[in-house]
């Protein structure tokens, strides 16, 4: 392979870092080239560290095209990659004329670089944005780069993540901790905990947040002290502050070190505040020295430390939360060394050079794959669900659709249709269509080889008529517009209504070509209704498939909301429906029961938080013995599948509450709403459910005990879901057979 690498010569800070560690890595697996349009020290360094570099200076950018066209054509290179503005414009210019893929990498946000210079504002800034449209891929220096692309309407699927990568070998520290704080003039005993930050000292960097922060921390615990490494503009201004705050004297102004290592290893905990960040170096040079970390959620800050897991986080400029995550951290030194020690292995494996090495090499594969993916007439599938409404549930059905697409064909462009387009594009890195927009829905049928009704109970009409009717509209219009269609590992009814019945049984007769379902009932109602022209198969619900964050990850969730992390719990999952409020004391008698007989500490988990939140909290509000605990819901379904997973036992109205416990051998009780709910636990051998119109305290506390007890067996279930998974594998059979069937039409 043979990259060759465009970019002004004029950069410095982390985007120079980037570029040379990461172009002289891959010196030793692929010919890279460094092309420059300026000489200057970041070219010197460059040719130093033993990387090919060569300089085109002038300001007839025509002439510069025309020599790189002819260097990169007879040089016979297969990818051009830029960046920075004038990398990214000469770039698009040679994107047509050489016929190869142009890949740019972003290090900050292109409508900001220009900032207080409105000329090269208006001139560079509109023509970098102009260029970036006009190339082939894109890759973010961290993934909320990529998230700010994704909401610009990018390509989510010509988009990649690179993260900025640091040597993890093993150094040796010039200073000790006593030796490095006596060059400072600071003193500092064995006892005392430094927490310390290193940072340009401007505004963006928020530098006063952590003094008040540390100064609120520092009156519960004196022994606290505060480092700061860094000079700038705000230097005079901070130090006002600490005086003002009277902690003047247990801070530290170190001002620029060029010895970072050692003043990592001197700190006990190391800090972040910035208002802005894409991936700061700081984070991963502390990670090297294992020091626990307090950073603000901030960029992709987030992406390496999760809270409670391997740091703490907190929202930008809240100081008191700052000084809370330093207190908890100074009054528990074995907090301190697990922090440390998970940060330092997660930033070892994630964002060292050697795996930013590796994660590029794979980015210019992928770029080279899907270069030579033949151009279809049809191609790829849309995805139409109750998606992009809040429901964990759902959410996960989506997840696992799209995972399971991508094994049958990892560049397969793929579309959904959702309540928030937004929301969805972010979170699955896919094209989105809002639900309701027919005319963008019907372009898309067009150009799509198979069209799925995703997962869930979309055929009922026991919520809404008008939501049955939507659906069996997408999938008679999908059949118009020349798609396979499959509905994916469904469930059927209640359909009550006989027109809705007959309407329902006429379309899917007719349009659809494989009926994956998730449980017997279904397939019965099928049955009932006279379906037959599709193919049907017994399967289960896709989300079945889906891992479960580990388990340090849902212990950080369970602290980060004061709970003990080691602690027994029992998991609750209620929603509103027709009798549910009547029937909330039930509820909470059993709650009370189970902490006070087993001593199993209540969390209430919401799938559906606009929905759920209330209800549990009208349950909590019966509470007598038991303390209330309602988790906010995750950002993620592995978290939330997570949760569930370290649950000792679940009582749930909701199906995927069920599902998710199941998957990882929780002992179920269950709630009736729906027939789906009893339907899943029969197909799990679980028979501890009841109707919730005929819910008893006495009943539901029984069925709790034989659930804990069961506990200490947990192989039938285990066995149960096993089998499940297995036949959840119909579904991606089904889907790439459909697939393969629509390659061979167009070939």
């Amino acid at each position: 392979m043979k990259v060759i690498t465009l970019i002004s010569g004029g950069d410095t800070g982390g985007a120079k870092t980037h570029v040379h560690s990461l172009l002289q890595g891959l010196q030793k697996h692929i010919e890279a080239h460094m092309v420059c349009f300026t000489e200057g020290p970041f070219t010197q360094e460059a040719r130093e560290l033993g990387i090919p570099t060569e300089v085109i200076t002038g300001h007839n950018i025509f002439r510069t095209v025309s020599i790189l066209r002819k260097k990169i054509i007879d040089g016979h290179y297969d990818i051009i990659h830029c960046h920075g503005a004038r990398g990214n414009l000469i770039g698009s210019m040679l994107r047509r004329s050489t016929g190869l893929p142009v890949v740019s990498t972003i290090h900050s946000d292109y409508r900001l670089d220009y900032l207080g210079r409105p000329f090269s504002r208006l001139t560079y800034g509109t023509l970098n944005a102009i260029a970036l449209r006009k190339l082939d891929y894109y890759i973010g220096v961290s993934d909320a780069m990529v998230d700010q692309l994704i909401e610009r309407h990018f390509d989510p699927q010509r988009i990649f993540s690179i993260y900025n990568g640091l040597d993890f070998t093993p150094r040796p520290v010039a200073m000790d901790r006593e030796t490095f704080f006596r060059s400072l003039d600071f003193p500092v005993s064995p006892e005392d905990v430094v927490v310390g930050i290193a940072a340009r000292l401007n505004p963006v960097k928020d530098i006063s947040t952590l003094i008040r922060g540390f100064a609120k921390a520092h009156a519960a615990f004196p022994r606290l002290k505060l480092a700061i490494a860094g000079d700038g503009e705000e230097m005079d201004s901070l130090k006002r502050l600490a005086k003002e705050l009277g902690v003047e004297k247990d801070v530290c102004f170190a001002g620029w070190l060029s010895d970072v290592d050692s003043f990592y290893h001197a700190l006990d905990i190391n800090t972040l505040t910035s208002l802005s960040e894409t991936f700061p170096y700081s984070l991963t040079e502390g990670a090297r020295a294992q020091r626990p970390t307090v950073a603000s959620r901030v960029g992709g800050v987030p992406y390496l430390i999760e809270h409670g897991v391997t740091g703490l986080l907190f929202d930008p400029g809240d100081s008191d939360a700052l000084a809370h995550c330093l207190q908890m951290l100074c009054e528990s030194a074995d907090l301190r060394e697990r922090l440390g020690q998970q940060l330092y292995q997660r930033a070892k494996t994630d964002f060292s050079l050697e795996s930013t090495i590796q994660k590029q090499m794979k980015i210019y594969e992928d770029i080279l794959r899907l270069q030579a993916r033949p151009r279809r007439k049809r191609d790829g599938a849309i995805i139409c669900g109750a998606y992009g409404r809040g429901n964990a549930g759902d959410d996960a059905i989506l997840e696992a659709i799209i995972a399971e697409m991508r094994q049958i064909d990892r560049d397969m462009p793929i579309w959904v249709l959702s309540r928030n387009p937004k929301a969805t594009r972010l979170a699955y890195r896919v094209n989105t269509i809002y639900t309701f927009h027919m005319p963008a829905f019907l372009r898309r049928m067009r150009k799509s080889a198979l069209y799925i009704n995703g997962g869930g109970s979309l055929m009922q009409d026991a919520t809404s008529r008008r939501s049955l009717w939507f659906y069996l509209l997408t999938i008679s219009s999908a059949r118009r517009m020349g798609c396979k269609v499959m509905m994916y590992g469904c469930g059927i009814g209640p359909i009550r209504h006989p027109s809705n019945r007959r309407r329902a049984a006429q379309v899917m007769n007719r349009c659809v070509d494989i009926i994956t379902l998730r449980d017997s009932h279904s397939r019965q109602e099928l049955a009932d209704m006279g379906v037959t022209a599709p193919e049907i198969l017994l399967s289960a619900d896709p989300t079945v498939i889906l891992p479960a964050a580990p388990r340090e990850a849902a212990e950080g969730l369970l602290e980060s909301q004061g709970l003990d992390p080691k602690a027994h719990f029992l998991g609750i999952s209620v929603r509103p429906w027709p009798g549910f409020r009547d029937r909330a004391p039930i509820f909470a008698q059993a709650v009370d029961y189970v902490y006070e007989t087993y001593g199993l500490i209540p969390v209430f988990l919401p799938i559906e938080a606009r929905l759920d939140t209330d209800a549990a909290e009208h349950v909590a509000s019966f509470l007598t013995k038991a303390p209330r605990h309602i988790m906010p819901a995750c950002d993620r379904s592995a978290s939330t599948i997570g949760l569930f997973a370290r649950m000792d036992t679940v009582l749930s109205m909701r199906l995927h509450a069920l599902i998710f416990s199941a998957s990882h051998s929780v002992p179920l009780v269950g709630v009736v709403y729906d027939q789906k709910v009893s339907s899943f636990l029969e197909s799990v051998g679980q028979n501890l459910y009841m109707d919730l119109r005929e819910l008893s305290a006495g009943a539901l506390c029984a069925m709790l005990d034989k659930a804990i007890a069961s506990g200490r067996d947990r192989e039938q279930l285990t066995r149960s879901v096993e089998r499940l998974r297995e036949l959840e594998r119909h579904n991606i059979q089904a889907a790439r057979r459909l697939l393969d069937l629509e390659q061979e039409t167009a070939g």
